[in-house]
């Protein structure tokens, strides 16, 4: 079997810190992210090892789950989302033995969006989120570039990254097995075929769908709007679903982690809640494949390729929040009079850091317009603005204002 090459995941530091103190540590993720690989390098010899893509160990869970806890001292459990009723017996069996590291979790749906989950292991359990490799792991580094901007520092970036490397990059995402594939061809048969099967049988685990042959048409038509304010009915009208039915298939998808909804940023936080969110897709490398979109495509038209790039950089932004130091949320600015930001990186104090995403190597003074104009609504919390583009120069644009390369968000 052609196996993926094995790359140092920066959650692994966050892992070992919760198992030192906390009895359930579940680390959650899209398939096919690396979470078994990393469990089983973390689990070592102390721990078992159970999987509940296993047929035997999954009727055993579902039949009895006080009975095959009971049996466990400490141990990991592989794709947890598959048995909820196993947290209940965990729960139980945490509550008579505290120590902390007795269960490793995995699962690839957001369970605590499951209503029986959410409450079960409140107080016991901390959730880490494991998204596909990001471009500092694929190169073994490990500066984050949240944490350095909100310090007022810029990334080097050691290995700059531009024209159609970038393209290549963007396009392949970052799902380890994708990234083995050594051509095109076989990445984009490797994503079609994950796509087939997260939609044939995980949705299931998540969510009872009846229509499940109109789930990869309407993916296809989510993947049309990514980056973009979602409007439920519009979309809905143009796959033939009721707003109600897209709400609910994009909750899915999110609970998944095939995309994300992200707020619009506002001075009052309740404000925020009554806005369109947009929709961003979590890889770049999937976003390209359910758009058909190739490097031949975006050699010869440009128009495309801004889209899946902000794609692109709002999950490296993701990436870098789940291993940051400090606690962020990832939104995006847009104001009546139709002024943008792409992102937007807020801290706990309130302080942010507007990111504008440009797919070409020249800036015009016109692409600033949405950063300063959130400069002066949000005055002294704002932080910084950058400008990302397809370059190779950091260049200070005044006013807080800089242009840096793209690959800064993978420098050092």
């Amino acid at each position: 079997m052609n196996s993926a090459p094995l790359y140092h995941r920066l959650i692994q530091a966050r892992i070992e810190e919760a198992r030192a103190d906390t009895p359930v540590v579940l680390i959650a993720g899209p398939r096919q992210a690396g979470k078994t690989t990393l469990v089983r390098q973390v689990a070592g010899q102390g721990l078992r090892y159970l999987t509940l893509d296993d047929e035997l160990t999954l009727l055993s869970a579902r039949e009895d789950p006080t009975g095959m806890i009971r049996s466990l001292d400490r141990a990991v459990i592989d794709e947890i989302q598959r048995a909820p009723q196993l947290l209940l017996a965990i729960k139980k069996s945490v509550d008579e033995d505290r120590r902390p590291g007795r269960f490793l979790l995995t699962g690839s749906a957001n369970l605590l969006a499951l209503p029986t989950v959410a409450d079960s292991l409140a107080g016991r359990m901390e959730t880490l989120t494991l998204l596909p490799l990001s471009q500092s792991e694929l190169r073994g580094n490990a500066s984050n570039w949240i944490d350095h901007a909100f310090a007022g520092k810029l990334l080097k970036s050691s290995e700059p990254m531009t024209g159609e490397d970038l393209v290549e990059a963007v396009l392949c995402g970052g799902y380890p097995e994708a990234l083995s594939r050594a051509t095109t061809r076989r990445r984009t048969a490797w994503a079609r075929q994950y796509i087939d099967a997260l939609i044939q049988r995980d949705v299931l685990d998540v969510a009872s769908i009846d229509k499940l042959d109109q789930l990869p048409r309407f993916l296809r038509g989510l993947a049309q709007v990514s980056g973009q304010m979602c409007n439920y009915t519009q979309l809905g009208g143009q796959v033939g679903l009721d707003s109600k039915t897209v709400a609910r298939y994009v909750g899915v998808f999110e609970q998944m982690y095939l995309l994300k909804r992200v707020d619009v940023w506002a001075r009052n936080r309740l404000s925020r809640m009554v806005k369109t969110p947009k929709l961003q897709f979590i890889d770049s490398g999937l976003l390209s494949t359910l758009l058909d979109l190739d490097t031949t495509e975006v050699q010869q038209d440009r128009s495309r390729f801004g889209h899946v790039l902000e794609t692109f950089v709002y999950s490296e932004l993701l990436k870098h929040v789940t291993t940051a130091e400090g606690n962020y949320q990832l939104l995006y600015y847009r104001d009546l009079d139709k002024f943008e930001v792409d992102i937007v990186i807020e801290n706990p104090a309130g302080q942010l850091i507007g990111v504008e995403i440009k797919a070409s190597a020249t800036v015009k003074e016109s692409d600033l317009r949405g950063l300063k104009k959130l400069a002066s609504v949000a005055g002294k919390q704002f932080k910084l603005g950058v400008l990302l583009y397809d370059g190779t120069e950091t260049l200070p644009l005044g006013d807080g204002l800089w242009a840096a390369p793209l690959s800064t968000l993978w420098g050092q």
